[in-house]
């Protein structure tokens, strides 16, 4: 398929998520290390040597990874919009769906409530994908309701839809 932009945001270039996730997950290895490996339970209400062992799995490597593989991609392409925030979700809008199109500054926490995915595709009237940054391109759609897509390079990508949405 002929992708006329393309961009890739990686969550582990946020540095404080990553910090924090890594701590998470660096208190787990900790855990594991006293209780399954030196025999100490840990805590004064240890769990089980089973229950460590799969807190270890997915808190201790589990979410690291799946922080290390998070990202954003936004792809302009002949039959519209593509959104995936890998390995979560993934939405196409087509052209006909897409009433406006703005490239523009906004603040992630007071209009959206944080980073991330914002809002659920069919309900919401506001919609945000991001992962960095107060830079985006705000689709706004045929019914009214609204998607922010958070970028890095926001007016290459607005100019990009509006391109295909002419074409």
């Amino acid at each position: 398929m002929d992708v006329t932009f393309r961009e890739v945001q990686y969550i582990r270039r946020v540095w404080w998520v990553m910090l924090l996730v890594v701590g998470i997950a660096a208190l787990m290895w900790w855990g594991f290390w006293q209780q399954i490996i030196l025999g100490r339970p840990w805590g004064s209400n240890p769990a089980s040597d089973w229950m460590m062992w799969l807190l270890w799995l997915f808190i201790g490597i589990g979410l690291p990874l799946f922080f290390w593989m998070m990202k954003l991609i936004v792809e302009v392409r002949p039959d519209g919009v593509s959104i995936r925030y890998y390995p979560l979700t993934r939405r196409l809008i087509p052209y006909d769906q897409i009433a406006q199109v703005t490239a523009r500054e906004y603040s992630p926490l007071k209009e959206y409530g944080g980073w991330g995915i914002r809002g659920i595709p069919s309900k919401s009237q506001k919609m945000a994908y991001n992962i960095s940054g107060k830079e985006g391109v705000e689709l706004t759609l045929g019914d009214g309701r609204t998607v922010m897509l958070g970028s890095q390079k926001a007016p290459e990508l607005a100019l990009a839809i509006d391109l295909q949405r002419q074409a």
